[in-house]
């Protein structure tokens, strides 16, 4: 049995991410914070940890990302999963009698077009998941949450209206994190951090580094330095694996023109 660690409460879509990922037979530590998930992998305690990389509404997690710069971790793998949102309550509880809502703010974001239509005061809570529960824990009536349908059949709550978002396409990236590497597989991505000299032309020198190679980057995303006011670090993704001749001669001539360089990880990519 695979020992994983998320944030949230039982029922969030970080559990969801690890099922999907790793199958049914898993010990989940859930986790209150983002930075316990990455303590707890640094610390044996757990094989892996499941944590949100980026929203396909809302962009990146800048969290997480900061926590990949600052631990000696690697991604270990990549799962999308579509996000959707159900509506649920203590059973016998009808819609019409419900009169508050509670949920994540993004989630209840995520679903504005239908809670317009309701007009029921919403409450803002720390998780999706963790609104299930404080309903179930509390005998809360005439009061819903917003989350999985795992978090229903977690805490035994019953589903008063089903994939409620108002877009429909919207899935969340997450990444396994792990001290351990994976092996390259027929689809591979890879995941890195680097700086450069606060000079012209130093993006495009390292740019370059990928294009006369013929790598795909994927991403590239520049975030505050946490070291130096008004200077940036930059996320990139490529397609390859670092096993490949090609992709290590580029991480190499990467090392030499930039001021920092990390490998977050190369690991199969998903579809």
């Amino acid at each position: 049995m695979v020992k994983v660690a998320f944030q949230g409460e039982r029922g969030a879509f970080s559990e969801d991410a690890a099922a999907k990922l790793f199958g049914g037979d898993i010990d989940f530590l859930p986790c209150v914070r983002l930075k316990e998930v990455f303590e707890l992998v640094s610390q044996d305690k757990v094989e892996f940890g499941i944590v949100p990389m980026e929203n396909s509404q809302a962009g990146s997690i800048n969290e997480t990302y900061d926590l990949l710069l600052a631990y000696p971790l690697n991604i270990f793998a990549e799962v999308i999963l579509k996000v959707s949102h159900c509506l649920m309550a203590l059973p016998g509880e009808e819609l019409a009698g419900i009169t508050t809502i509670y949920s994540h703010p993004q989630a209840l974001a995520q679903c504005e077009e239908f809670l317009s239509k309701l007009n029921i005061e919403t409450m803002p809570s720390y998780d999706t998941a963790g609104s299930a529960k404080m309903i179930k824990e509390k005998k809360l009536r005439n009061c819903a949450a917003i989350a999985s349908k795992r978090a229903a059949d977690i805490y035994g709550l019953e589903i008063l209206a089903p994939e409620i978002e108002t877009n429909v396409n919207n899935y969340t990236k997450f990444v396994a994190i792990s001290k351990q590497k994976a092996k390259p597989a027929q689809r591979n991505k890879t995941s890195l951090v680097f700086a450069t000299e606060h000079e012209p032309g130093s993006l495009y020198r390292i740019l370059g580094i990928f294009a006369t190679r013929n790598i795909n980057l994927t991403k590239l995303e520049s975030r505050p330095s946490r070291t130096k006011p008004w200077e940036y670090v930059f996320y990139a993704d490529f397609e390859g694996h670092l096993d490949g001749k090609v992709y290590k001669e580029a991480v190499k001539e990467l090392q030499r023109e930039a001021t920092l360089v990390k490998i977050l990880g190369s690991y199969p990519q998903a579809t």
